[in-house]
């Protein structure tokens, strides 16, 4: 009902304003006899006479002249916020939310965003810092970053990042007071630093791979944290043994500020991908971040 009652008002405002019926069929798009069943149709629900019809012209009754006085205005305002929408809709603004760790962000989205952002200032961005597997849906994001065999049915996804080598690291001061670990079953025997990104889920399993053999290590520790960078902090500072990305790893392995361990049981993780819902609709400002972040392995 409601859409009739818009569609019957927006006719007799368009027939009221052009003063002839065949004019305003022509800008509706639809024939005469259509249109003067549409406005029949008005007349009749309302039980009141809107326009006068003579052989050589249309125009308002008084009531007519009232009716189109009154919503007249507020059609404009309606017909304004659609074509700004449409607009916003073609260039590149508005809000974009994302979800990302802070190694990510750090790693993967900043470098390559922060320049390109300043050329878009009716763009704006944010990013949660979010290592647990948020529900982008549910928590209205517009697209989130995680590891690529972790994304959901129904999302499309780019990656962002090449797959990560592994590596387990500690400083060279845990090393004087602890034997170097020789093989993954020595872990058991060290102070190990954990990580658990969400409390519903326990403490992240080390994931270790050896040719064909594949290991699941519960390993102990003082410390647990939700960031790699307080990982990275508490192995330099001597707490125990790290399970990092190799690529956060690597100044402090080349400055000997850290030390590799067990390097034929590090293995290469899937990399970082960005995903959104592939059932709504991908506006501009969100394919410009996409393909900004968007990973292109070296040939």
């Amino acid at each position: 009902m409601a859409d009739e009652i818009y569609r019957d008002i927006v006719a007799f405002i368009t027939v009221a304003r052009a003063r002839s019926f065949t004019r305003a069929a022509a800008a509706l798009g639809v024939s005469q006899s259509a249109l003067s069943h549409t406005i029949r149709q008005l007349e009749e629900r309302l039980g009141l006479r809107l326009l006068t019809r003579t052989t050589r012209s249309v125009s308002p009754t008084e009531a007519g002249e009232r009716l189109l006085e009154r919503v007249s205005p507020r059609f404009a305002v309606i017909a304004d916020e659609l074509a700004s929408l449409r607009e916003q809709s073609s260039k590149i603004a508005g809000t974009v939310r994302i979800t990302a760790s802070d190694f990510v962000f750090k790693a993967f989205v900043w470098p390559r965003l922060s320049g390109e952002l300043l050329k878009y200032p009716d763009l704006k961005l944010e990013v949660v810092n979010d290592p647990v597997l948020t529900d982008i849906i549910a928590e209205r994001f517009d697209a989130g970053i995680r590891p690529g065999d972790r994304i959901g049915k129904n999302m499309a996804s780019v990656p962002v990042s090449p797959d990560l080598q592994t590596v387990i690291v500690a400083s060279p001061a845990y090393f004087r007071d602890n034997p170097i670990p020789l093989t993954a079953d020595d872990l058991s025997q060290h102070s190990c630093i954990n990580t658990r990104f969400s409390f519903k889920e326990g403490v992240n399993a080390w994931k270790l791979k050896k040719g064909d053999i594949n290991l699941t290590c519960r390993v102990e520790g003082p410390l647990i944290f939700n960031s790699v960078y307080a990982v990275l902090d508490a192995a330099l500072a001597g707490y125990g043994l790290a399970y990092l990305p190799e690529m956060l790893a690597s100044p402090w392995l080349e400055s000997g500020c850290l030390q590799a361990v067990l390097e034929e049981w590090c293995p290469v993780q899937p990399g970082f991908h960005i995903f959104y819902s592939s059932e709504r609709q991908l506006l501009p400002a969100l394919s410009l971040i996409i393909e900004t972040l968007r990973y292109e392995p070296q040939v």
